[in-house]
C-alpha cells in the first residue's frame, strides 16, 4: 500500500423488474474512500472521516473486518475519509457498495484479493449476489449462487443510450422489511411469468431491441407485495412518454427507477408531478450505468 490510495465504488439498482435477487445495474452513483496510513495511531486503529451520518453499522468496516479476521488488530493505522453519493435504505445499493469497499480497502492492507474471492465474500456478507456483483465489476451483471457457494456471473456494457431515473420518496423502509412482506411460496404461473420476462429482459438489452421492454420489466414476484410499502408505485408502474421504455422498484425500495432515452427531464417531470401530488417529498436523480471495469 502506498501512502495515499483512493478506492471508488459504484453503486446499483437490482432485480430490473422480473430479474429477483439475479440482475443488477451498477450505476454512476459512488462511494469513495480516500485512504492514508496513520503514523501515530495504535496499529489495528481506522480513524474514519465520513462526509455525512451515517445510521447504524458501518458496512465498511464490517468488510473490512470480514477479510482480515484476527489478523485486523496488527494491521497498520489507517485514515480513511468517507465521500458517499449512495443515500442509505433507498434501494440503490448502498450497503452492497459498502461491503466491497471494506474488502477491497481490507486488500490494500492485507494482499491480493482476487475477483472471484472478493465476489464470492461480498454476496456472503450482503446475503444476495446481485447489488455486490454489480459493485465488484460495474456494467450489467446476472448472477446466481452455485451449490457450493460462489458466485457465477456474467458481465456486459449496458447500452449507452439508455438513462435511469430514479425517483427517491423520503419515506423510511428497510430491506428486512420490504423482504419481510414476500411470501415463501409463489403460484408457479408467476414463477413462468417471472423466468420469461428476465429472459425477454437480458436478450432485449443485448439485442438491442426496445420493443419489448416495457413488457420485459413486470413483475410478479415481489413488486406487488411491496406496493403498499412504497408509495406511489402502481402509479409509477404505469406512467407513459415516448422516451420512456419502462419502470421497476429499484432493489427493496423505496427507490423507483424509470429506462429513458434522451435527457431524462420529461419523465423527472412526471415523476415530481406524481409525488407533488401526494406532498411527499423525492429526490430525483438522472443516472448514467457505470461501465464494467
Amino acid at each position: 500500500m502506498t501512502d495515499c490510495v483512493r478506492i471508488d465504488v459504484p453503486g446499483s439498482t437490482s432485480n430490473l423488474g422480473p430479474g429477483f435477487d439475479a440482475l443488477g445495474l451498477a450505476l454512476q452513483l459512488p462511494l469513495t474512500l480516500e485512504v492514508e496510513r496513520s503514523v501515530d495511531a495504535p496499529r489495528g486503529s481506522i480513524a474514519w472521516v465520513f462526509d455525512r451520518a451515517i445510521s447504524g453499522e458501518n458496512a465498511i468496516l464490517r468488510g473490512y473486518r470480514a477479510r482480515l479476521g484476527a489478523a485486523t488488530d496488527e494491521a497498520p493505522a489507517l485514515r480513511v475519509r468517507v465521500h458517499c453519493a449512495i443515500p442509505e435504505c433507498a434501494g440503490l445499493g448502498s450497503s452492497a457498495a459498502a461491503i466491497v469497499a471494506g474488502l477491497r480497502l481490507a486488500a490494500l492492507v492485507g494482499g491480493e484479493l482476487h475477483v472471484q474471492d472478493l465476489l464470492d465474500a461480498a454476496a456472503r456478507l450482503e446475503g444476495h449476489p446481485d447489488n455486490t456483483s454489480a459493485s465488484v465489476l460495474g456494467g450489467f451483471v446476472t448472477s446466481c449462487l452455485t451449490p457450493d457457494g460462489h458466485v457465477a456471473t456474467v458481465c456486459s456494457a449496458w447500452p449507452r443510450e439508455l438513462r435511469l431515473v430514479v425517483a427517491t420518496p423520503e419515506v423510511p423502509l428497510a430491506t428486512r422489511v420490504a423482504r419481510a412482506v414476500l411470501p415463501q411460496v409463489v403460484p408457479r404461473a408467476d414463477a413462468v411469468a417471472n423466468v420469461q420476462r428476465t429472459a425477454l429482459l437480458v436478450h432485449a438489452l443485448q439485442a438491442g431491441d426496445r420493443r419489448w421492454l416495457r413488457e420485459a420489466l413486470r413483475d410478479r414476484l415481489h413488486q406487488p407485495y411491496r406496493t403498499a410499502l412504497v408509495p406511489g408505485l402502481d402509479d409509477a408502474l404505469a406512467l407513459e412518454h415516448p422516451t420512456l421504455f419502462g419502470v421497476f422498484l429499484s432493489g427493496a425500495g423505496p427507490s423507483i427507477a424509470a429506462i429513458v432515452e434522451g435527457d431524462g427531464k420529461p419523465v423527472s417531470a412526471c415523476f415530481r408531478e406524481l409525488y407533488a401530488a401526494r406532498a411527499l417529498p423525492c429526490t430525483i436523480r438522472v443516472l448514467d450505468a457505470a461501465p464494467p471495469g
